[in-house]
């Protein structure tokens, strides 16, 4: 906002009472504002109940000092094929910064009113390894956190705020993990009690008696908001909004129905869908979702495609992530209840193809390393032990193989995002051609050993098609054009 303007220029929370505080969220970003706490707003509009949210970011203060001088409302903008329409979210009460004050998130956790902590931290902030699901000890931050009662990680903060809990002779808080990571909430569940397991056993074994880690599936496309998505909202409502939220119209939350005393808001009032087993539900949207969406990000990018919307109004991208769908994921799935697969295909591509989303191909690319064996390298296994062939989702990791080494097609350097960055690039410099496949396939935080020597000859089969050809021409070639 330009320097001079009235304080009203700029959007606010509602008058009146507010609810209280009943959830903490690490992770205060962009899909959990345009998601979460908005079913959680909606609930209490539904049925009552105070649940509101205290946001934690875990080390950066942009969103806290975006969203203060606003009183933590911010609008949600639905961007469909038909246009846009805005609404303002003042769920949020408040933001804490974690590297300012790590003791106020903890009594903020201990407040006997917070009944949920809920996450969107991303795969790496677990601080595991995706590929067997333990707590990664060497791992910086988790070294931090057993040597000092004020942590750094996610999981550090959930230990530590329990024990506080603990001490205090309250009830645990519910852990809730909104992240996408095959069943996250157990995921979620074992590197907390490892990790409280070494700083204290008997916490430990509290947690894991008294304790809740409910599995979620969420699904909304979110893209990240452009300054001029801000310009353009301020121009229209006279308002000025630091960080407005932009997300399609589709959304879905299915929850495991677990929490500590049955406590949590009336999900269900608002569409929730509330089961005693998410494990189908999440498989279907992990592989089907995101396994074509960073099938069509490391192909599209290569290809030269900014957005996921671009790359499949090409034809051949198009009849490819279609041919994922058909031959390779759904024959790896087991239908979750009342879903059938190939009307969810249907609604993904129409999802896909909303010009109205702006989902750049180099923001789906990030933290690769972290996403590939939930996303893709599951239905591989799947397929490899079932005698299946999938060729597309051996191109589509190809293609990772050959984004993280940080050239593009045309000699270009590529701004790798990923936890493991340096070690990807450091790995693919090491090699020639297809002997980047082998030093690759070499990383055991993604690519257990059995399944890196049944990948090995189709994986250098499809690098060496794809180096050759260039991504486009690849797919061509798959589709036998």
């Amino acid at each position: 906002m330009e320097a001079g303007l009235p304080d009203n220029t700029r959007i606010t929370a509602q008058s009146g009472p507010r609810p209280g505080i009943g959830i903490v969220h690490l992770g205060l970003g962009a899909f959990f504002r345009a998601h979460g706490a908005i079913y959680i707003a909606e609930a209490m509009r539904a049925s009552g109940g105070d649940w509101g949210i205290v946001g934690v970011s875990l080390q950066s203060t942009t969103q806290r000092d975006a969203l203060e001088p606003q009183g933590f409302a911010y609008t949600a903008v639905e961007q469909g094929p038909d246009g846009e329409t805005a609404r303002i979210i003042d769920v949020v009460q408040n933001v804490l910064v974690a590297r300012e004050n790590p003791g106020a998130v903890l009594e903020q956790m201990a407040q006997p009113n917070v009944r949920i902590v809920s996450l969107t931290v991303t795969e790496k902030g677990y601080c595991h390894e995706p590929s067997t699901g333990r707590l990664n000890r060497a791992h910086p931050d988790i070294v931090h956190d057993l040597e000092n009662e004020l942590p750094v990680s996610a999981p550090g903060f959930l230990v530590r705020g329990l024990q506080r809990r603990r001490a205090a002779g309250l009830k645990p808080f519910t852990v809730m993990t909104c992240d996408n990571l095959p069943e996250n909430g157990r995921v979620v569940r074992a590197v907390v009690l490892e990790l409280a397991g070494l700083i204290d056993p008997d916490l430990a074994a509290w947690i894991e008696l008294e304790g809740r880690f409910p599995s979620t599936m969420v699904d909304r496309i979110v893209p990240a908001t452009k300054t001029e998505d801000i310009a353009r909202l301020e121009q229209k409502s006279g308002r000025h909004d630091a960080s407005p939220v932009m997300h399609e119209p589709f959304r879905q939350w299915v929850v495991e129905d677990t929490f500590v005393d049955g406590q949590r808001p009336d999900l269900g009032a608002v569409g929730v869908q509330l089961v005693g087993d998410v494990t189908p539900f999440e498989h279907m949207k992990l592989r089907m979702l995101n396994g074509t969406h960073s099938s069509l990000a490391y192909l599209g990018y290569l290809a030269g495609y900014e957005t996921i919307s671009e790359t499949v109004a090409d034809p051949d991208f198009a009849r490819f992530v279609e041919r994922l769908w058909r031959e390779e994921i759904i024959p790896a799935l087991t239908p979750p209840p009342g879903e059938d697969l190939g009307d969810y295909a249907d609604a993904l591509m129409a999802r896909y193809r909303n010009p109205a989303i702006r989902h750049r191909t180099w923001q789906i690319a990030m933290d690769g390393s972290q996403k590939l064996p939930q996303r893709i390298l599951g239905t591989l296994g799947d397929n490899l032990t079932a005698g299946r062939a999938s060729p597309g989702l051996m191109l589509a990791v190809a293609a990772w193989m050959r984004y993280v080494g940080g050239i593009d097609e045309k000699g270009q350097p590529i701004e790798v995002k990923d936890p493991m960055s340096a070690r990807l690039r450091a790995l693919s410099d090491s090699a020639e051609g297809s002997a980047k496949v082998a030093a690759l396939l070499g990383l055991r935080e993604i690519f257990p050993a059995a399944l890196a020597d049944q990948l090995a000859a189709p994986l250098t089969a499809a690098y060496e098609k794809l180096t050759r050809l260039g991504a486009q021409a690849a797919v061509m070639d798959l589709l036998g054009r």
